[in-house]
């Protein structure tokens, strides 16, 4: 078979990086977008075959997985409010098309993006290594770990060579959502909500660390497995003190009781219930914000040589991005 990729969830945050680095380390890519229109950046890459549609059509998935030496399925939704229907057709019926598809092609390694998130409620007096206990504590993350069981299901029972990545809260340069939004977006707006003095531990992942991980899970990663792919830990106070030394922020915290932060998104998602938009504060940011994850990467470091990015560098070069106006085209991206 040729070195070729079907990729799922290529034009999104952790697509528009991956698809370059994908191209430039040989691979040809068949990419499924819903919106070929609105992508047209990729038609860029002499690698990438454009195929129209999506997770949810199963002929197309299926013959766009035919012939193709991998899979990468990144595709999928996420968001902090929504409905939970939608994140089951999109993450459940959606991954199960992907594996099925990946099965009837015969591929030599599927990797799946899964997140940690799905842990929902960490234990607080343990680090989350790959054998953590899942308590998925909201529909995007009950879907995802619905997803990585049928992804288990599939190994298990059919032998289909699948590895399970679980990347952190993405953020870096094209993002603009979650850690993006709450850590570099709101503070360089003069926002910044440090819940109980900052003292809770977040689970950052610099989205080319992602990319990184991907790559050599291709390479290396035994089938069967989980992979946490994080930066080192860091509680949210040490995350905005960085943050604001290299933006220049002097911005006053607004220091918000954690009773006070879950009041207010109950209020918010009132409000939200009428608007039918996604609150500014949503209630299910509780199970990010509002606990302790001390996420260990040591599996990923020892087997993959993943080496992530350090939490310094990657805002600096997070703010560097924001401050240029928040170019869609950067160099390192392009052919």
């Amino acid at each position: 078979m040729k070195d070729t990729i079907f990729l799922t969830g290529g034009t999104g945050f952790l697509g528009r990086h991956l698809v370059p680095a994908l191209c430039r380390a040989g691979f040809s890519l068949r990419v499924l977008t819903r919106h070929p229109e609105q992508n047209p950046w990729l038609k860029q890459y002499a690698a990438v075959e454009i195929i129209p549609g999506d997770l949810l059509d199963q002929a197309v998935v299926r013959q766009a997985a035919e012939g193709c030496r991998h899979v990468v399925h990144a595709g999928g939704i996420f968001r902090f409010w929504g409905d939970e229907r939608a994140f089951n057709v999109t993450n459940v019926v959606g991954t199960t098309h992907v594996l099925d598809a990946a099965r009837q092609a015969r591929v030599e390694k599927l990797i799946h993006i899964s997140s940690v998130a799905v842990i929902g409620q960490p234990d607080p007096t343990h680090v989350i290594d790959e054998t953590h206990p899942a308590f998925p504590a909201d529909a995007y993350q009950r879907s995802k770990w619905q997803a990585e069981q049928i992804a288990t299901q599939h190994f298990n029972e059919f032998q289909l060579p699948v590895v399970i990545l679980r990347p952190g809260a993405y953020y870096g340069p094209l993002g603009r959502y979650a850690f993006n939004r709450l850590f570099f977006r709101d503070p360089m707006r003069g926002i910044i909500m440090q819940v109980d003095g900052g003292r809770y531990i977040i689970f950052p992942a610099y989205i080319s660390d992602v990319v990184q991980g991907i790559l050599k899970s291709l390479d290396k990663a035994r089938v069967g497995e989980i992979y946490n792919i994080c930066g080192d830990w860091i509680s949210h106070k040490e995350a905005f003190d960085i943050v604001c030394e290299e933006a220049n922020l002097r911005w006053p915290r607004l220091p918000i009781p954690g009773w006070l932060g879950i009041m207010t998104a109950r209020v918010l998602e009132g409000i939200s219930r009428i608007t039918r938009a996604e609150p500014f504060w949503p209630l299910n940011l509780r199970s990010y914000v509002y606990n302790d994850w001390r996420v260990s990467t040591e599996k990923a470091r020892r087997e993959l040589g993943f080496a992530p990015t350090d939490f310094r560098l990657g805002a600096r070069q997070t703010i560097a991005w924001y401050r240029a106006g928040q170019p869609m085209n950067l160099p390192e991206l392009e052919c």
